[in-house]
């Protein structure tokens, strides 16, 4: 009798879409189970086993989610020095640099802050975006990190040659003049959006060109779900190196926060170096994937850059969104008894009052954790 109980079946319907199907079919395409039906059930299996998990763990301090601890110290022998100067406190400077040359940002008195912006040099709307590298690389980068561009190129634009002090952010925007205006009472501050615009300026840059900053030896954190600032600890000597993977116009700038714990209450000047990197530096940056959904101007729909300022509409628009219209379709599969008492256990029913909307929740949930790099 307790052979015939386990195997009864259970059907349960899911409602997937085109995209949801395609991904699923690969799956069983690949191997991971011969049909839909074991690829449900081996997903229900290992989400109840507790072996994997399907929610993100989020940073609960400044150290970053994958901190990269086999990262050996950077051997600057072989190295060519191209350019050297001391950037000075409330200012910044927009540095041409092709693929394979380092960028070396150094504390002199220690503590300071970094600002940087960073540009594809032959296409100034290929820009750094701290949420690509945020979400590849966690809140504080740091050695082993690469800078990826926004999409839809997202691309690597710079990695993370060496860093000493292991204090970097990618969550807090740059200070900005009303930031000081209206928080301190300021009606002239240095600040990083200005700063930056300044220094941007010399090639043609204009404020709203001014991005998001990867903020360099800062210390941050997430604590009760909210972002903080705290003092930090970087001394004279300590610095970090920025390989090129590609052209860039590479914008450092002395943070102008003076009256915050960000550069501990002061402002003081940074050392920059650009060299000619070696091959010992060139032969520690990873191989980089190329995907066709990194996409080139040469791609888009509409490739040319707006002049005009005032929005008006195009009278011959026609839309054409990917894989649009999406249409969901009623998925049979047959779990057998045991899955079917896991699905129950693992129903959120706070969440879905539909089993088949339950079963579609862990099956998804297992793909993206046993899939996402």
């Amino acid at each position: 009798m307790a052979s015939e109980t386990q195997t009864l079946t259970e059907r349960v319907t899911l409602h997937l879409n085109q995209q949801q199907r395609q991904l699923l079919a690969r799956s069983v395409e690949a191997g991971e189970a011969p049909t839909l039906a074991a690829l449900v059930e081996r997903a229900v299996n290992e989400t109840a086993s507790g072996a994997l998990s399907t929610f993100p763990v989020p940073a609960v301090s400044g150290r970053p989610l994958r901190w990269r601890d086999d990262i050996e110290p950077a051997d600057r022998t072989h190295r060519e020095l191209l350019e050297e100067f001391v950037l000075q406190p409330g200012t910044g400077r927009a540095i041409e640099m092709k693929a394979g040359e380092i960028l070396r940002i150094e504390q002199i008195d220690g503590a300071q802050c970094v600002d940087f912006n960073c540009f594809n040099l032959h296409d100034y709307r290929e820009f750094f975006h701290t949420g690509r590298t945020r979400t590849l690389h966690g809140i504080n980068p740091g050695a082993g990190d690469f800078l990826w561009s926004s999409p839809p190129r997202e691309r690597a634009m710079m990695f993370l040659l060496d860093d000493t002090a292991h204090c970097n952010d990618v969550v807090f925007p740059r200070c900005s003049a009303n930031l000081y205006e209206s928080a301190y009472g300021y009606a002239s501050h240095t600040n990083c959006a200005d700063i930056q615009a300044e220094a941007q300026r010399e090639y043609g840059l204009t404020p709203d060109d001014v991005h998001d900053s990867f903020n360099f030896f800062m210390n941050t954190a997430i604590v009760n779900g909210l972002p903080v600032i705290d003092r930090q600890s970087s001394v004279t000597g300590d610095s970090v190196e920025l390989l090129a993977v590609m052209d860039v116009l590479a914008v450092p700038n002395v943070c102008g926060a003076d009256i915050m714990k960000t550069s501990n209450f002061s402002i003081k000047p940074v050392k920059i170096e650009r060299l000619r990197a070696s091959d010992a530096d060139l032969d520690r940056v990873p191989a980089l994937t190329a995907y066709d959904t990194q996409r080139t101007v040469a791609q888009f729909r509409q490739p040319i850059i707006r002049s005009q300022r005032e929005l008006t509409r195009d009278p011959d628009y026609v839309p054409r969104f990917t894989n649009a219209p999406i249409v969901y379709d009623a998925v049979e599969v047959e779990v057998d008894a045991a899955t079917s008492g896991l699905l129950s256990e693992l129903w959120r029913r706070e969440l879905y009052s539909d089993r088949g909307d339950a079963l579609r929740d862990v099956v998804f949930a297992w793909w993206a954790a046993t899939h996402t790099p």
